[in-house]
C-alpha cells in the first residue's frame, strides 16, 4: 500500500498513529505530497480527486479517502484491540468523538488561514466565529476528559488527541490548558504513547 502523506497534517497523523498501534506501519509506503488549499496537486488527484490528504492506495490500486474511512479500512487488517467498535453505545460514542474532534480540527485549518493573512485581508467576524466554534468544542471534551482516561484507546481518542496536539503545534498562544485542565492531563497521556511520539508534526522534514 502507499500513503499520500504529510508529516505536518493532524488528519495524516491520525493514520500514522493506527499504523503504529497496530504494526502495520512497515506495510506503507509513504509518498510526500503537497496538498495545499489553493493549488491542487495534479499527482495527488490521481488517486484522490479533490487533492486532499491522506489519501490511501492499496495494492490492487483502489484509492480510499479520507482519514475516517482510511483508519476503519486499516483496522480490518489486524487482530488486537479494534479502533471502530463493532457495535452499541461504544461505536456511536468512539465515532462521535471523532467526528467532532474532526471537525474542530477542519475549523483550525480554516482559521489559521485566515490569520495567516494580513490584518487588511482578515475577516473579524470569521476570527470570532471560529473562536467560538473551538472554545465550544474544547469546553464539550473537557467533559469528556475523565471519561476519556477511562475509556481505553479508540478512534476517538486517536482523534482528539491529534486535534489537541495541532492546537499546540499551530495555535501556542491560545494556550489551551489554562482553560481545560482535564483535557491537558488526558493529553499528557496520550502524548506519552510511543506512536504519537513517533508522528509528531515536524516542520523540519521536507
Amino acid at each position: 500500500m502507499k500513503l499520500h502523506w504529510s508529516p505536518r497534517s493532524p488528519f495524516v497523523r491520525k493514520v500514522m498513529i493506527v499504523l503504529h498501534e497496530t504494526g502495520l506501519d512497515a506495510s506503507v509506503t509513504r509518498i510526500r505530497s503537497v496538498a495545499a488549499m489553493a493549488t491542487p496537486n495534479p499527482g495527488l488527484m490521481v488517486d484522490n480527486p479533490i487533492s486532499q490528504i491522506p489519501a490511501l492506495v492499496l495494492d490492487d490500486g483502489t484509492p480510499l479517502y479520507d482519514s475516517p474511512v482510511i483508519c476503519e479500512y486499516l483496522d480490518t487488517l489486524h487482530s488486537g484491540a479494534k479502533f471502530f467498535p463493532a457495535a452499541g453505545p461504544a461505536r456511536w460514542l468512539a465515532l462521535r468523538r471523532q467526528a467532532l474532534a474532526d471537525g474542530m480540527t477542519a475549523i483550525l485549518l480554516l482559521w489559521r488561514q485566515e490569520r495567516m493573512k494580513t490584518e487588511a485581508q482578515q475577516l473579524p467576524e470569521w476570527l470570532a466565529a471560529f473562536a467560538v466554534k473551538i472554545n465550544a468544542g474544547m469546553a464539550s471534551l473537557e467533559l469528556e476528559a475523565e471519561a476519556l482516561a477511562r475509556d481505553g484507546f479508540d478512534i476517538g481518542h486517536v482523534s482528539v488527541g491529534c486535534l489537541l496536539s495541532y492546537l499546540d503545534y499551530r495555535f501556542a498562544d491560545l494556550d489551551w490548558r489554562a482553560g481545560y485542565p482535564q483535557l491537558a492531563a488526558w493529553h499528557a497521556s496520550f502524548a506519552a504513547r510511543a506512536s504519537a511520539v513517533a508522528t509528531m508534526p515536524d516542520d523540519a522534514q521536507a
